[in-house]
């Protein structure tokens, strides 16, 4: 038990206690993952076999930051237990009991955009304009993350936009069913639908999986709940770990009553406060423990660290947008000249569009940099082989076909592909079937390759028999597009070991369910820019924090379904990226969506102690207009 000695008291508790209901409220940088996996470890050291050990977390980073370590700590040659996310285990799950789910094994996934493109479909059919069809996408979502199926949700609807949804959801689920397919949501709503319905699998599972590890339980929503709930059993042996202070995610159906309430749902249970943080200095602690406080609906508890006071958090008042981002950028690179490496610093802002001046600052004094968010399977070209291989495996997927049945360029149209599509193709011209049928035949080639082939040589022979290579060599941008498609085969060597066509579909299945956070698996060297909700999880050497005015961070966004205290909670998380530098700006006036607007500080800032702060202004103006000199 030598590896329980680098623990501190209250990790240590937590680690021990091995039988029945445990809440492990974990503050920010407060050794979550490291207790999580110290006590896996002593589960199985204690006899409790891996193969009935589930751990479940919400991104695909920290699941395989979870295995690497529990792979350190267990014995050479041990198995280790399944560790994975929310919706990689329902796929998991509804691949394997898919009779008992209603469902074919070969089921697609939908990514968000296939889903908007089918809703949106029907909304322009039905006429409905009073709404984009992203909001009633949005809607549906929520009520499944709810486990609300369409014919519920249907009874319930009283408003005029209630029933407009009701009128477009079955619709839409009869799009997924024709085409075999589920979207995103489904992974969990389907899952929980079959433990409710299928007594025969629920018992299986509790048998299988007699200790579960829930992370990021505060972001748990009521599907993800309920599905944790019911696989823990009677046996109750369910630890979850989480922090009130950290749930941001309300706006997408995180309840935080799941965490508040786990006493009351789980009687007896344990509870341990983790409160000691290995991450932040003593100086960035006090301010973050100072903003939280004022919070009512939260577990209590005050972080505290061993580590140095640190520096003064440096606060800049700009001028405007443009001056912000200059300074961020200026300050960058001076860290950058102190060996400072750029892939430890990060920009957070509270919306997407703030980027655009930051990343040309950046941009003008030559920092590295990228924009968290542009995920490596969403790049056209990558998008497009995979919907190759999705059609080919799946030849009800009418999306994929219509995405790629052009590509290369076919000479097949709108006309052409509405027949294609509703399996009209005697009707066309003889001309125009011999490209279809050629088409068809490149899918059922692909499709044999899938079949027989390991995985990298299908993804390869899909990429030469389409003729994309080919396309992409005769164009300006193509060795950057077929560098991206080398990636993509390099990526599907780790399936290689399955037997085929399994290894196509787990290649699939991290194609849709990837999060922004993965992308910085990649080491580059580059200021990493993102949202707040974006960095959630992460730290940084130095962090910027932008846009702090009244009206966009806080927000004043109307939404009444957006918990008032949340985003207390996001600027709570963004204060507890920062190992060791901080810095927070305002701007007094900002283009927003096409109009300038003149703005305050925000309220945070005078939340936090003013002997905390070192107060900058800005630097005298050039001659060019809204471009400060750097001094």
């Amino acid at each position: 038990m030598q590896y329980l000695e680098n623990l501190n008291d209250r990790q240590k508790e937590a680690v021990l206690h091995t039988t029945g209901p445990l809440l492990i409220v974990a503050g920010a940088g407060a050794g979550k993952t490291k207790t999580i996996t110290h006590r896996i470890a002593h589960l199985i050291e204690g006899g409790v076999p891996s193969r009935q050990i589930l751990a479940v977390t919400f991104t695909n980073k920290a699941a395989g930051e979870m295995r690497d370590r529990v792979r350190s700590l267990v014995p050479a040659g041990q198995s280790i237990p399944l560790m994975t996310t929310f919706h990689a285990l329902g796929v998991r799950l509804l691949r394997e009991f898919h009779q008992e789910a209603g469902l074919v094994r070969g089921f697609s996934i939908w990514d968000r955009d296939d889903s908007l493109r089918a809703v949106k479909a029907e909304v322009e059919r039905l006429g409905i304009q009073n709404w984009a069809p992203r909001a009633f996408l949005s809607a549906i979502s929520r009520e499944k993350g709810d486990g609300t199926s369409a014919e519920e949700f249907a009874a319930k609807a009283r408003t005029f936009r209630e029933r407009a949804v009701a009128q477009v959801w079955p619709v839409y689920e009869k799009a997924l069913r024709d085409e075999g397919a589920l979207d995103f949501d489904d992974l969990l709503f389907r899952t929980l639908k079959l433990l409710r319905t299928s007594p025969k699998t629920l018992s299986l599972l509790q048998n299988r999986w007699t200790h579960i590890t829930i992370d990021e339980y505060q972001d748990t929503n009521r599907a993800q709940y309920e599905i944790a709930r019911l696989l823990a059993g009677e046996k109750r042996n369910i630890c979850v770990v989480g922090d009130t202070d950290q749930n941001i995610y309300s706006w997408r159906g995180a309840d935080i009553e799941h965490l508040l309430g786990f006493e009351q749902n789980f009687p007896g249970a344990k509870v341990v406060l983790l409160e000691q943080n290995y991450r932040s200095t003593n100086t960035i602690l006090t301010a973050a423990n100072s903003v939280i406080e004022k919070n009512v609906r939260r577990r209590p508890k005050k972080l505290f660290t061993e580590k140095e006071t640190g520096e003064a958090i440096v606060l800049y008042g700009a001028r405007n947008e443009i001056d912000e981002a200059w300074f961020i950028a200026s300050q960058a690179a001076e860290l950058i000249a102190k060996r400072t490496s750029p892939g430890s610093i990060a920009v957070l802002y509270r919306e997407n569009f703030q980027s655009r001046a930051i990343e040309e600052a950046m941009l003008h004094l030559s920092v590295p940099y990228r924009v968290l968010g542009t995920k490596f399977f969403e790049r056209k070209e990558v998008k497009d082989i995979l919907s190759y291989l999705r059609a080919a495996m799946n030849p009800h997927n009418k999306i994929d076909i219509a995405r790629v049945i052009a590509v290369p360029p076919r000479g097949i149209g709108k006309v052409t592909l509405d027949k294609v599509l509703a399996g009209q193709d005697a009707e066309l011209p003889k001309a125009t079937q011999a490209k279809v049928a050629a088409f068809r035949d490149t899918l059922t080639r692909i499709k044999h390759a899938i079949e027989t082939l390991p995985t990298s040589d299908a993804v390869r022979y899909a990429v030469e028999a389409t003729g994309m290579e080919r396309m992409y060599r005769d164009r300006d941008d193509g060795e950057e597009r077929l560098g991206n498609i080398q990636e993509l085969i390099n990526v599907s060597t780790k399936y290689d070991s399955g037997l085929p066509p399994e290894g196509v579909e787990k290649l699939l299945e991290e194609a849709a369910l990837q999060s922004d956070q993965d992308e910085l698996t990649e080491e580059k060297a580059a200021v990493s820019l993102m949202t707040v909700h974006a960095s959630k999880g992460l730290e940084f050497d130095a962090v910027f924090i932008s846009g702090l005015e009244q009206g966009l961070f806080p927000s004043t966004r109307e939404d009444e379904k957006r918990d008032p205290e949340e985003d207390r909670r996001l600027f709570y998380v963004a204060l507890t990226r920062a190992r060791k530098r901080l810095f927070l700006s305002y701007a007094a006036e900002r283009m927003k969506y096409g109009s300038r607007e003149y703005t305050i500080p925000s309220e945070f800032i005078e939340d936090i102690d003013q002997r905390l702060l070192a107060p900058l202004t800005p630097p005298r103006r050039s001659l060019i207009d809204d471009e400060p000199t750097i001094i």
